[in-house]
């Protein structure tokens, strides 16, 4: 089992600006439209070393699961990958990070944002969604990465428009016109209102028409349920994963957390006070605390004190 973090390394990025170590350097549209793509580039050849930096910091403190940003490149639905003056070097930093981590036995994958919605009826959404998902397809394999869900490319489902059978219809549909590149990495999370999708949902209406493996969020779940209890969705989850180590999200109540019933339930803590019961299972749990690495540490010191306790009995 591997606790993961995603994205932001808090001790790296709140360095001195001179010593701080990102991979979240971007631009407004305004920036991007007077700069163009030469300044797109700067920002991601920025990002692509200092990810390298990142995987460096996890295997010195034992971190061997991470989330990458979908942010590595500003306004990359606006240009061509040759587009950018200085891909070749791009290219040998994503190289030099993806050996990096196979090397060590890092596992890497993604979570591209909300808007990716292959349930719509709307072409256009559509094509941003799958422009968005192959610019992260692109990136993996540039890395070296693994094409399957060991490198996961994990999205929502996204909106039910009312109708959840049509609407995952869509998505199955949709998911034909993905390349393999996207297509062999590509996860579904189960959602945090009743209104979107369960676990129970995305097993019966997408994983048993095209058997994309279910990312599993706990503290979604709780929140919607589908009918099921959290160790009967943890394991129907799991058995869509084949022979690959499941993903499961962690969070807890940010509300709970600050003894504030005005924070929205579905709001991630910024820490953790309960170590994630996983049932036995073998699975990676990516940590969705605000406080990212330093709430992981949190995590890690209450399973050596339960290790602890269970050699004392």
């Amino acid at each position: 089992m591997n606790l993961g973090y995603a994205c932001i390394n808090m001790e790296l990025s709140e360095r001195p600006k001179k010593h701080r170590i990102t991979t979240n350097r971007s631009m407004i549209r305004r920036t991007f439209d007077k700069e163009g793509v030469n300044y797109a580039s700067h920002l991601g050849y920025l990002n692509v070393q200092d990810l390298y930096k990142i995987l460096q910091w996890n295997e010195a403190n034992g971190f061997k699961f991470y989330r990458m940003s979908s942010n590595l490149f500003p306004w990359a639905s606006e240009y061509n990958w040759d587009d950018l003056p200085n891909i070749v070097q791009i290219k040998d930093w994503l190289k030099m990070s993806g050996d990096y981590a196979k090397k060590h036995g890092h596992r890497i994958t993604c979570h591209p944002g909300p808007f990716n919605k292959l349930t719509s009826d709307n072409e256009r959404i559509i094509q941003n969604t799958i422009t968005d998902l192959e610019m992260h397809g692109w990136i993996f394999d540039q890395m070296g990465l693994p094409r399957t869900p060991f490198a996961k490319i994990n999205i929502h489902v996204g909106a039910s428009y009312g109708n959840k059978q049509k609407a995952c219809d869509n998505f199955c549909h949709n998911f034909e016109r993905l390349s393999d590149s996207v297509k062999s990495r590509l996860t579904v999370e189960n959602d945090d209102k009743p209104s979107l999708y369960s676990t129970r949902e995305l097993y019966e209406l997408i994983y048993s028409k095209i058997g994309i493996p279910i990312v599993h969020d706990l503290h979604h779940h709780t929140l919607c349920d589908g009918g099921d209890t959290q160790e009967e969705a943890l394991h129907l989850a799991v058995s869509t994963w084949g022979d690959v180590r499941p993903v499961v999200h962690y969070s807890q109540s940010r509300a709970f957390e600050h003894n504030d019933p005005k924070i929205k339930p579905q709001a991630h803590s910024d820490s953790y006070w309960e170590y994630p019961e996983t049932f036995g299972l073998d699975v990676d749990i990516m940590c969705e605390a605000k406080h990212k690495e330093k709430a992981v540490f949190a995590l890690r010191e209450m399973q050596e004190h339960k290790s602890s306790s269970l050699l004392l009995t």
